[in-house]
């Protein structure tokens, strides 16, 4: 049995929580840009539970913004999908499955832009949703009078135009927008796009007033692990024990965060968040952006090349082992804790410490420590550098398991082989791909000169980590020495020699 509307009455709510028909019959009131599993885990989610508890009602139209793929899935299953929660909690393990009734339909771009445009007639949408990636909001030249417009941010301020035409430039009419996508101030950057594109355009400065003054381009942060379809083995088994087949089964761990920077007006019109208090609306999300980017992010950017090398493959198993959980725990609380830039209740540190280590030991989720690695150097850049400063200031002296896992990035981004413009580096003798925008700059510097040419080398790179790291006292020699250790004698023994206090 598939899962459609028509067969939500031939499933069984013993292990799964069925949405109730009059949801079916509710208004669309958002307009979220992109299809994704991010957005199926999390707004999707707080949007779903609130009209479940009578407080939003309102679904969500669906915009495909890629020529890539169909609607087919979405619409074989009338928008219905299984969201199954699965996570530890204070030590204790969660399993929660819902299907999630928030989609109404799913437009598109290419094929439905009229439906699209339409929509701006509706006076109950009032929100707009995007995850487009972080190359989404981004400036291209681009016609809005294309059919449709080829960026995010074109298609968007079409969307704008066209409803500013239906209402007259009506006050009430503009929109709460909250991209979600993983960029710093991406409602700020967002907005700034827009009107540029709207100057190039040529469009009515009454129209440009009507953006700045009527709609609201909300900063915002979403944390939620959403791995999507499982293996087929999970699969067949979660299909076994809810009775059917759900060709968009997504699966995310229990923690959720969608912090949005907006204010009572914000609050009002996004009235979903007093479904959950997972979702967040303040002034200021600093807090919440800085918990998550040095605390989360940083520990596993410093740890993804460390526990690659030393043959672990996922962050489960890495807490599962002695060293390498160790090294995670000690490195998160003794490190980067204390080095934030940012003034923070500890009470509140040690909280999201807590749960962000549960989050890690979840049995369910297999994160790749390989996928991380994704712009290895850029992250580290964005989320680690800031960390390394603020312990120089306050301590002195480098930061010993920074180092270690700093050392191990150097030896990871160590280029064997080179096909084309594509670079690898091998573990073990097995060949794995170095997907990091500095591959060819680190093929150079390791093919000439010495292990301390190396590292003198990258610490320098003032240009891009914004400061010359040599300059910090101790620093060059730890890592070198770090880096000679575990070309001696691998990356497990200097793991287990640095946990283990030896």
């Amino acid at each position: 049995m598939n899962l459609s509307r028509y067969t939500l009455k031939k499933i069984s709510p013993e292990n799964v929580t069925i949405p109730p028909a009059e949801i079916f019959d509710l208004p669309e009131k958002v307009l979220q840009f992109g299809t994704g599993i991010l957005l199926r885990g999390l707004p999707d989610f707080f949007i779903d539970k609130a009209n479940r508890m009578g407080i939003f009602n309102g679904r969500v139209v669906m915009v495909k913004s890629t020529s890539k793929g169909d609607a087919t899935l979405f619409d074989s299953q009338d928008g219905l999908y299984t969201l199954c929660e699965k996570g530890i909690i204070d030590g204790k393990k969660i399993e929660k499955n819902t299907i999630n009734s928030s989609i109404s339909r799913v437009l598109i771009a290419q094929n439905d832009w009229k439906q699209i445009l339409e929509c701006a007639q509706n006076k109950d949408l009032k929100i707009i949703i995007s995850n487009t990636t972080e190359s989404g909001i981004r400036l291209v030249s681009d016609d809005i009078s294309h059919y449709p417009p080829v960026s995010f941010p074109g298609k968007l301020l079409a969307f704008l135009y066209e409803r500013f035409k239906v209402f007259n430039g009506d006050e009430q009419s503009g929109f709460v927008i909250i991209p979600t996508e993983l960029i710093l101030e991406n409602g700020k950057k967002l907005e700034a796009i827009v009107l540029e594109l709207a100057h190039l355009n040529s469009l009515e400065p009454e129209f440009i007033e009507w953006i700045e003054k009527c709609n609201f381009f909300c900063n915002s942060l979403v944390d939620r692990i959403v791995t999507g379809m499982p293996d087929e083995n999970i699969k067949n088994k979660i299909k076994d024990e809810l009775g059917y087949k759900d060709e968009l089964l997504t699966v995310s761990e229990v923690y959720r965060l969608w912090a949005i920077e907006g204010n009572d007006k914000i609050r009002d019109i996004c009235s979903f968040a007093g479904a959950d208090n997972g979702v967040v609306i303040e002034s200021d999300i600093e807090l919440q952006r800085e918990l998550k980017l040095r605390l989360l992010n940083g520990t596993h950017t410093l740890t993804c090349g460390l526990a690659f090398l030393a043959g672990i493959d996922t962050v489960k198993h890495a807490m599962e082992n002695k060293f390498s959980g160790r090294f995670i725990e000690d490195l998160m609380r003794n490190e980067l804790g204390p080095s934030i830039p940012y003034k923070i209740n500890e009470e509140v540190k040690e909280e999201f410490i807590s749960k962000t280590l549960d989050r890690f030991r979840n049995p369910h989720i297999n994160h790749q420590w390989k996928n991380i690695t994704l712009n290895y150097t850029s992250k580290m850049k964005m989320r680690c550098i800031p960390l390394l400063i603020q312990f120089y200031k306050d301590n002195k002296n480098p930061p010993p398991l920074f180092s270690l896992g700093f050392a191990a990035y150097l030896y990871f981004m160590k280029p064997v082989t080179q096909e084309g413009k594509a670079f690898y580096g091998k573990m073990n003798g097995v060949p794995y791909l170095i997907e990091d925008e500095m591959a060819e700059k680190f093929f150079a510097f390791w093919n000439n000169g010495s292990i301390e040419e190396l590292v003198e080398n990258v610490l320098q790179l003032s240009t891009f980590w914004d400061v010359d790291l040599s300059e910090l006292p101790g620093v060059q020699k730890v890592v070198t020495a770090n880096l000679k250790a575990i070309i001696k004698n691998g990356m497990s023994v200097v793991l287990e020699n640095a946990c283990s206090g030896k």
